[in-house]
Protein backbone atom coordinates (compact mmCIF):
# COMPACT_ATOMS: atom_id res chain seq x y z
CA UNK A 1 0.00 0.00 0.00
CA UNK A 2 2.91 2.30 0.83
CA UNK A 3 4.39 1.63 -2.61
CA UNK A 4 1.12 2.51 -4.36
CA UNK A 5 0.75 5.72 -2.34
CA UNK A 6 4.34 6.71 -3.08
CA UNK A 7 3.83 6.25 -6.84
CA UNK A 8 0.54 8.18 -6.70
CA UNK A 9 2.12 11.11 -4.84
CA UNK A 10 5.01 11.17 -7.30
CA UNK A 11 2.64 11.43 -10.27
CA UNK A 12 0.65 14.31 -8.71
CA UNK A 13 3.85 16.27 -8.09
CA UNK A 14 4.91 16.22 -11.75
CA UNK A 15 3.14 19.34 -13.01
CA UNK A 16 1.46 19.68 -16.43
CA UNK A 17 4.58 20.16 -18.58
CA UNK A 18 6.49 17.25 -17.10
CA UNK A 19 3.36 15.10 -17.19
CA UNK A 20 2.92 15.85 -20.91
CA UNK A 21 6.55 15.01 -21.62
CA UNK A 22 6.33 11.75 -19.70
CA UNK A 23 2.98 10.83 -21.29
CA UNK A 24 4.03 11.46 -24.91
CA UNK A 25 7.42 9.77 -24.57
CA UNK A 26 5.84 6.79 -22.80
CA UNK A 27 3.18 6.52 -25.52
CA UNK A 28 5.83 6.78 -28.20
CA UNK A 29 7.80 4.08 -26.43
CA UNK A 30 4.71 1.88 -26.71
CA UNK A 31 4.84 2.28 -30.50
CA UNK A 32 8.61 1.77 -30.63
CA UNK A 33 8.15 -1.55 -28.90
CA UNK A 34 5.34 -2.53 -31.25
CA UNK A 35 8.02 -2.42 -33.92
CA UNK A 36 10.62 -4.10 -31.74
CA UNK A 37 8.36 -6.97 -30.72
CA UNK A 38 7.33 -7.62 -34.31
CA UNK A 39 10.84 -8.91 -34.78
CA UNK A 40 10.91 -12.06 -32.62
CA UNK A 41 7.36 -13.10 -33.56
CA UNK A 42 7.92 -12.77 -37.31
CA UNK A 43 11.47 -14.16 -37.19
CA UNK A 44 10.46 -17.82 -37.71
CA UNK A 45 8.42 -16.77 -40.76
CA UNK A 46 11.36 -14.82 -42.16
CA UNK A 47 13.64 -17.79 -41.54
CA UNK A 48 11.32 -20.19 -43.34
CA UNK A 49 10.42 -17.75 -46.14
CA UNK A 50 14.03 -16.87 -46.98
CA UNK A 51 15.48 -20.30 -46.19
CA UNK A 52 17.88 -19.03 -43.50
CA UNK A 53 19.99 -21.14 -41.14
CA UNK A 54 20.45 -20.48 -37.40
CA UNK A 55 23.65 -18.47 -37.91
CA UNK A 56 21.89 -16.20 -40.41
CA UNK A 57 18.98 -15.78 -38.00
CA UNK A 58 21.48 -14.75 -35.35
CA UNK A 59 23.05 -12.35 -37.87
CA UNK A 60 19.73 -10.50 -38.29
CA UNK A 61 19.64 -9.81 -34.55
CA UNK A 62 23.34 -8.93 -34.57
CA UNK A 63 22.84 -6.43 -37.41
CA UNK A 64 20.11 -4.71 -35.47
CA UNK A 65 22.28 -4.55 -32.36
CA UNK A 66 25.39 -3.44 -34.26
CA UNK A 67 23.67 -0.42 -35.78
CA UNK A 68 22.00 0.44 -32.49
CA UNK A 69 25.15 0.03 -30.44
CA UNK A 70 27.47 1.97 -32.71
CA UNK A 71 25.02 4.84 -33.26
CA UNK A 72 23.68 5.25 -29.71
CA UNK A 73 26.77 7.25 -28.71
CA UNK A 74 26.93 9.69 -31.66
CA UNK A 75 23.15 10.12 -31.46
CA UNK A 76 23.53 10.88 -27.76
CA UNK A 77 26.26 13.46 -28.46
CA UNK A 78 24.09 15.22 -31.05
CA UNK A 79 20.99 15.03 -28.84
CA UNK A 80 22.91 16.73 -26.01
CA UNK A 81 24.26 19.38 -28.39
CA UNK A 82 20.93 20.04 -30.15
CA UNK A 83 18.39 19.68 -27.35
CA UNK A 84 15.78 21.76 -29.15
CA UNK A 85 15.65 19.19 -31.99
CA UNK A 86 15.01 16.13 -29.84
CA UNK A 87 11.42 15.88 -31.10
CA UNK A 88 12.83 15.27 -34.60
CA UNK A 89 15.09 12.51 -33.28
CA UNK A 90 12.12 10.78 -31.68
CA UNK A 91 9.95 11.11 -34.80
CA UNK A 92 12.83 9.87 -36.96
CA UNK A 93 13.12 6.77 -34.80
CA UNK A 94 9.59 5.72 -35.68
CA UNK A 95 10.08 6.50 -39.37
CA UNK A 96 13.28 4.42 -39.49
CA UNK A 97 11.60 1.39 -37.96
CA UNK A 98 8.74 1.53 -40.44
CA UNK A 99 11.24 1.77 -43.30
CA UNK A 100 13.19 -1.19 -41.92
CA UNK A 101 10.16 -3.45 -41.91
CA UNK A 102 9.20 -2.24 -45.39
CA UNK A 103 12.58 -3.42 -46.72
CA UNK A 104 12.30 -6.71 -44.86
CA UNK A 105 8.84 -7.20 -46.33
CA UNK A 106 9.93 -6.69 -49.92
CA UNK A 107 13.14 -8.72 -49.52
CA UNK A 108 13.70 -11.93 -51.41
CA UNK A 109 17.29 -12.33 -50.23
CA UNK A 110 19.13 -12.38 -46.94
CA UNK A 111 21.14 -9.21 -47.62
CA UNK A 112 18.07 -6.96 -47.98
CA UNK A 113 16.56 -8.41 -44.82
CA UNK A 114 19.87 -7.64 -43.11
CA UNK A 115 19.62 -3.98 -44.22
CA UNK A 116 16.06 -3.83 -42.90
CA UNK A 117 17.22 -5.18 -39.55
CA UNK A 118 19.87 -2.45 -39.49
CA UNK A 119 17.22 0.26 -40.01
CA UNK A 120 15.28 -1.15 -37.05
CA UNK A 121 18.46 -0.80 -34.99
CA UNK A 122 18.81 2.80 -36.20
CA UNK A 123 15.29 3.53 -34.97
CA UNK A 124 16.18 2.18 -31.54
CA UNK A 125 19.32 4.35 -31.45
CA UNK A 126 17.39 7.48 -32.44
CA UNK A 127 14.80 6.94 -29.72
CA UNK A 128 16.47 5.87 -26.51
CA UNK A 129 19.31 8.36 -25.84
CA UNK A 130 17.20 11.52 -26.32
CA UNK A 131 14.15 9.99 -24.60
CA UNK A 132 16.09 8.75 -21.57
CA UNK A 133 18.10 11.97 -21.31
CA UNK A 134 14.99 14.16 -21.47
CA UNK A 135 13.37 12.22 -18.66
CA UNK A 136 16.57 12.08 -16.62
CA UNK A 137 17.07 15.86 -16.89
CA UNK A 138 13.45 16.66 -16.03
CA UNK A 139 13.16 14.09 -13.20
CA UNK A 140 16.51 14.19 -11.36
CA UNK A 141 14.89 13.43 -8.01
CA UNK A 142 13.11 10.28 -9.24
CA UNK A 143 15.17 9.12 -12.20
CA UNK A 144 14.46 5.39 -11.98
CA UNK A 145 10.74 6.03 -11.47
CA UNK A 146 10.54 8.18 -14.63
CA UNK A 147 12.50 5.64 -16.64
CA UNK A 148 10.31 2.87 -15.23
CA UNK A 149 7.12 4.66 -16.32
CA UNK A 150 8.71 5.14 -19.74
CA UNK A 151 9.52 1.44 -19.65
CA UNK A 152 5.93 0.57 -18.78
CA UNK A 153 4.89 1.86 -22.20
CA UNK A 154 7.35 -0.62 -23.66
CA UNK A 155 6.24 -3.47 -21.43
CA UNK A 156 2.53 -3.02 -22.15
CA UNK A 157 3.41 -3.01 -25.85
CA UNK A 158 5.70 -6.02 -25.41
CA UNK A 159 2.75 -7.84 -23.86
CA UNK A 160 0.06 -6.91 -26.39
CA UNK A 161 2.10 -6.81 -29.59
CA UNK A 162 3.05 -10.51 -29.79
CA UNK A 163 -0.60 -11.50 -29.34
CA UNK A 164 -1.75 -9.10 -32.05
CA UNK A 165 1.07 -9.99 -34.43
CA UNK A 166 0.59 -13.71 -33.87
CA UNK A 167 -3.09 -13.35 -34.78
CA UNK A 168 -2.38 -11.12 -37.80
CA UNK A 169 0.22 -13.54 -39.16
CA UNK A 170 -2.50 -16.19 -39.28
CA UNK A 171 -4.55 -13.93 -41.59
CA UNK A 172 -1.79 -12.11 -43.54
CA UNK A 173 1.32 -13.25 -45.35
CA UNK A 174 4.34 -12.08 -43.40
CA UNK A 175 5.67 -10.04 -46.36
CA UNK A 176 2.44 -8.07 -46.73
CA UNK A 177 2.22 -7.54 -43.00
CA UNK A 178 5.74 -6.10 -42.78
CA UNK A 179 5.42 -3.73 -45.74
CA UNK A 180 2.24 -2.25 -44.22
CA UNK A 181 4.14 -1.19 -41.08
CA UNK A 182 5.42 1.91 -42.88
CA UNK A 183 1.97 3.57 -42.61
CA UNK A 184 1.56 3.55 -38.78
CA UNK A 185 5.24 4.51 -38.45
CA UNK A 186 4.69 7.71 -40.43
CA UNK A 187 1.54 8.58 -38.48
CA UNK A 188 3.06 7.93 -35.05
CA UNK A 189 6.22 9.86 -35.94
CA UNK A 190 4.19 12.92 -36.93
CA UNK A 191 2.13 12.79 -33.71
CA UNK A 192 5.24 12.59 -31.51
CA UNK A 193 6.96 15.43 -33.37
CA UNK A 194 3.86 17.64 -33.23
CA UNK A 195 3.31 16.98 -29.53
CA UNK A 196 6.87 17.59 -28.33
CA UNK A 197 8.34 20.23 -30.65
CA UNK A 198 7.15 23.12 -28.47
CA UNK A 199 8.48 21.55 -25.27
CA UNK A 200 11.97 21.31 -26.77
CA UNK A 201 11.94 24.47 -28.94
CA UNK A 202 13.11 26.77 -26.12
CA UNK A 203 15.84 24.42 -24.92
CA UNK A 204 19.47 25.40 -25.27
CA UNK A 205 22.62 23.31 -25.25
CA UNK A 206 23.49 22.58 -21.62
CA UNK A 207 27.23 23.16 -22.01
CA UNK A 208 29.95 23.93 -24.54
CA UNK A 209 31.25 21.16 -26.77
CA UNK A 210 34.63 21.15 -25.00
CA UNK A 211 32.94 20.80 -21.60
CA UNK A 212 30.84 17.92 -22.90
CA UNK A 213 33.88 16.10 -24.29
CA UNK A 214 35.78 16.59 -21.03
CA UNK A 215 32.89 15.22 -18.97
CA UNK A 216 32.46 12.25 -21.32
CA UNK A 217 36.16 11.37 -21.05
CA UNK A 218 35.91 11.55 -17.25
CA UNK A 219 32.84 9.32 -17.30
CA UNK A 220 34.56 6.79 -19.58
CA UNK A 221 37.23 6.32 -16.88
CA UNK A 222 34.79 6.17 -13.96
CA UNK A 223 35.01 2.71 -12.31
CA UNK A 224 31.27 2.57 -11.57
CA UNK A 225 30.44 3.43 -15.18
CA UNK A 226 32.77 0.73 -16.46
CA UNK A 227 31.48 -1.84 -13.99
CA UNK A 228 27.79 -1.23 -14.56
CA UNK A 229 28.38 -1.18 -18.34
CA UNK A 230 30.10 -4.56 -18.12
CA UNK A 231 27.23 -5.98 -16.05
CA UNK A 232 24.68 -4.50 -18.44
CA UNK A 233 26.53 -5.97 -21.42
CA UNK A 234 26.54 -9.46 -19.92
CA UNK A 235 22.85 -9.19 -19.07
CA UNK A 236 22.09 -7.99 -22.60
CA UNK A 237 24.04 -10.91 -24.07
CA UNK A 238 21.79 -13.34 -22.22
CA UNK A 239 18.68 -11.38 -23.11
CA UNK A 240 19.54 -11.29 -26.83
CA UNK A 241 20.11 -15.04 -26.95
CA UNK A 242 16.67 -15.62 -25.45
CA UNK A 243 14.99 -13.01 -27.67
CA UNK A 244 16.48 -14.60 -30.79
CA UNK A 245 16.12 -18.31 -30.11
CA UNK A 246 13.17 -18.73 -27.76
CA UNK A 247 10.73 -18.09 -30.67
CA UNK A 248 12.63 -20.61 -32.83
CA UNK A 249 12.56 -23.14 -29.97
CA UNK A 250 8.84 -22.67 -29.38
CA UNK A 251 7.78 -22.90 -33.02
CA UNK A 252 10.28 -25.31 -34.59
CA UNK A 253 11.13 -27.60 -31.66
CA UNK A 254 7.92 -27.58 -29.61
CA UNK A 255 5.53 -27.16 -32.55
CA UNK A 256 3.57 -24.12 -31.36
CA UNK A 257 1.56 -22.06 -33.87
CA UNK A 258 2.36 -18.38 -34.63
CA UNK A 259 -0.50 -17.30 -32.35
CA UNK A 260 0.73 -19.51 -29.50
CA UNK A 261 4.22 -18.12 -30.10
CA UNK A 262 2.79 -14.62 -29.76
CA UNK A 263 1.16 -15.64 -26.48
CA UNK A 264 4.45 -16.89 -25.03
CA UNK A 265 6.39 -13.82 -26.14
CA UNK A 266 3.67 -11.66 -24.57
CA UNK A 267 3.94 -13.68 -21.39
CA UNK A 268 7.68 -12.99 -21.33
CA UNK A 269 6.91 -9.29 -20.85
CA UNK A 270 3.53 -9.17 -19.10
CA UNK A 271 4.75 -9.26 -15.50
CA UNK A 272 7.06 -6.31 -16.19
CA UNK A 273 4.00 -4.07 -16.25
CA UNK A 274 3.80 -4.64 -12.49
CA UNK A 275 7.47 -5.05 -11.64
CA UNK A 276 8.85 -1.99 -13.46
CA UNK A 277 7.32 0.80 -11.34
CA UNK A 278 7.75 -1.21 -8.14
CA UNK A 279 11.41 -2.05 -8.72
CA UNK A 280 12.07 1.47 -10.04
CA UNK A 281 10.69 3.06 -6.89
CA UNK A 282 12.54 0.59 -4.67
CA UNK A 283 15.84 1.32 -6.41
CA UNK A 284 15.30 5.09 -6.00
CA UNK A 285 14.59 4.69 -2.30
CA UNK A 286 16.86 1.86 -1.19
CA UNK A 287 19.60 1.68 -3.80
CA UNK A 288 20.33 0.13 -7.19
CA UNK A 289 22.23 -2.89 -5.91
CA UNK A 290 19.45 -3.97 -3.56
CA UNK A 291 17.30 -4.51 -6.64
CA UNK A 292 19.85 -5.46 -9.30
CA UNK A 293 21.93 -8.20 -7.66
CA UNK A 294 19.15 -10.59 -6.55
CA UNK A 295 17.23 -9.88 -9.76
CA UNK A 296 20.19 -10.85 -11.95
CA UNK A 297 20.68 -14.07 -9.99
CA UNK A 298 17.02 -15.01 -10.30
CA UNK A 299 16.86 -14.16 -14.00
CA UNK A 300 19.98 -16.19 -14.76
CA UNK A 301 18.44 -19.25 -13.11
CA UNK A 302 15.13 -18.70 -14.95
CA UNK A 303 16.88 -18.43 -18.32
CA UNK A 304 18.53 -21.80 -17.72
CA UNK A 305 15.18 -23.37 -16.86
CA UNK A 306 13.68 -22.40 -20.25
CA UNK A 307 15.33 -25.34 -21.99
CA UNK A 308 14.72 -27.79 -19.14
CA UNK A 309 11.07 -27.54 -18.08
CA UNK A 310 8.46 -29.46 -20.09
CA UNK A 311 6.13 -27.74 -22.54
CA UNK A 312 2.78 -26.56 -21.25
CA UNK A 313 2.02 -25.10 -17.84
CA UNK A 314 5.55 -25.43 -16.42
CA UNK A 315 7.07 -23.60 -19.38
CA UNK A 316 4.37 -20.91 -19.14
CA UNK A 317 5.20 -20.32 -15.46
CA UNK A 318 8.94 -20.02 -16.15
CA UNK A 319 8.38 -17.61 -19.05
CA UNK A 320 6.01 -15.49 -16.94
CA UNK A 321 8.52 -15.40 -14.07
CA UNK A 322 11.21 -14.26 -16.51
CA UNK A 323 8.91 -11.37 -17.38
CA UNK A 324 9.43 -9.85 -13.94
CA UNK A 325 13.00 -8.98 -14.91
CA UNK A 326 13.29 -9.27 -18.69
CA UNK A 327 12.94 -5.57 -19.54
CA UNK A 328 12.86 -3.99 -16.08
CA UNK A 329 16.52 -4.56 -15.24
CA UNK A 330 17.72 -2.70 -18.32
CA UNK A 331 16.01 0.49 -17.11
CA UNK A 332 17.57 0.25 -13.66
CA UNK A 333 21.06 -0.38 -15.04
CA UNK A 334 20.66 2.70 -17.23
CA UNK A 335 19.52 4.68 -14.17
CA UNK A 336 22.75 3.54 -12.47
CA UNK A 337 24.75 4.87 -15.45
CA UNK A 338 22.91 8.20 -15.44
CA UNK A 339 23.48 8.50 -11.68
CA UNK A 340 27.22 8.99 -12.26
CA UNK A 341 26.88 11.17 -15.40
CA UNK A 342 26.64 14.95 -15.30
CA UNK A 343 23.47 16.78 -16.30
CA UNK A 344 25.19 18.03 -19.48
CA UNK A 345 25.87 14.57 -20.90
CA UNK A 346 22.81 12.47 -20.05
CA UNK A 347 22.08 11.43 -23.67
CA UNK A 348 25.80 11.00 -24.38
CA UNK A 349 26.28 8.81 -21.30
CA UNK A 350 23.35 6.61 -22.35
CA UNK A 351 24.91 6.25 -25.79
CA UNK A 352 28.39 5.65 -24.40
CA UNK A 353 27.12 2.86 -22.15
CA UNK A 354 25.40 1.30 -25.13
CA UNK A 355 28.54 1.56 -27.27
CA UNK A 356 30.69 -0.08 -24.58
CA UNK A 357 28.28 -2.98 -24.14
CA UNK A 358 27.58 -3.56 -27.83
CA UNK A 359 31.27 -4.22 -28.51
CA UNK A 360 30.74 -7.53 -26.74
CA UNK A 361 27.03 -8.02 -27.38
CA UNK A 362 26.91 -7.85 -31.19
CA UNK A 363 28.41 -11.28 -32.02
CA UNK A 364 26.54 -13.09 -29.26
CA UNK A 365 23.48 -14.27 -31.28
CA UNK A 366 25.77 -15.55 -34.04
CA UNK A 367 27.91 -17.40 -31.49
CA UNK A 368 24.77 -18.82 -29.89
CA UNK A 369 23.62 -20.07 -33.31
CA UNK A 370 26.99 -21.83 -33.68
CA UNK A 371 26.68 -23.45 -30.24
CA UNK A 372 23.17 -24.62 -31.09
CA UNK A 373 24.59 -26.38 -34.15
CA UNK A 374 27.10 -28.18 -31.90
CA UNK A 375 25.12 -28.92 -28.75
CA UNK A 376 21.43 -28.36 -29.52
CA UNK A 377 18.92 -25.62 -28.78
CA UNK A 378 18.93 -26.05 -24.99
CA UNK A 379 22.59 -25.01 -24.86
CA UNK A 380 21.49 -21.49 -25.86
CA UNK A 381 19.45 -21.07 -22.67
CA UNK A 382 22.27 -22.37 -20.47
CA UNK A 383 24.59 -19.88 -22.14
CA UNK A 384 22.10 -17.03 -21.64
CA UNK A 385 21.64 -17.87 -17.96
CA UNK A 386 25.38 -18.02 -17.41
CA UNK A 387 25.86 -14.53 -18.84
CA UNK A 388 23.22 -13.03 -16.52
CA UNK A 389 24.55 -14.80 -13.41
CA UNK A 390 27.99 -13.40 -14.17
CA UNK A 391 26.48 -9.92 -14.57
CA UNK A 392 25.18 -10.09 -11.00
CA UNK A 393 28.60 -10.85 -9.58
CA UNK A 394 30.26 -8.13 -11.68
CA UNK A 395 28.11 -5.41 -10.11
CA UNK A 396 28.32 -6.78 -6.57
CA UNK A 397 31.50 -4.85 -5.55
CA UNK A 398 30.43 -1.58 -7.24
CA UNK A 399 29.63 1.52 -5.17
CA UNK A 400 26.24 2.27 -6.70
CA UNK A 401 23.66 4.88 -5.71
CA UNK A 402 22.38 3.89 -2.26
CA UNK A 403 18.92 5.43 -2.40
CA UNK A 404 17.12 8.25 -0.68
CA UNK A 405 16.42 6.06 2.36
CA UNK A 406 18.70 3.34 3.61
CA UNK A 407 21.70 1.84 1.88
CA UNK A 408 22.68 -1.27 0.06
Amino acid sequence: MLKVQYISDSVRALGPERLKLLSVITSGHFVIHWFQQLFPVVLPSIKAGLGLNDVQVGALTSARQLVQGTLDFPVGLIADALVRYRALFLAGALFSMGAGYFFMGISSAFILALCGAGLIGLGTALWHPPAAASLSNRFPESRAMALAVHGMGATVSDTLTPLAVGALLVALHWKNFLTLQFIPALFAGFVVWRSLKELFSAEETHASRSTQIREILQLARHPVFLGISAAKGLAMMGRLVVMTFLPIYLQEHLGYSPFALGFFVALLHAMGTISQPVLGVLSDRFGRKVVLFPSFILQGALFMLLGVVPAGLALSIVIAANGLFFYTLMNITYAAVLDVAGANIQASSYGLASLVTEIVVVPTPIAAGYFIGLYGMKAAFLLAGGFVLLAGFVLLPLNLYRGSRGGD
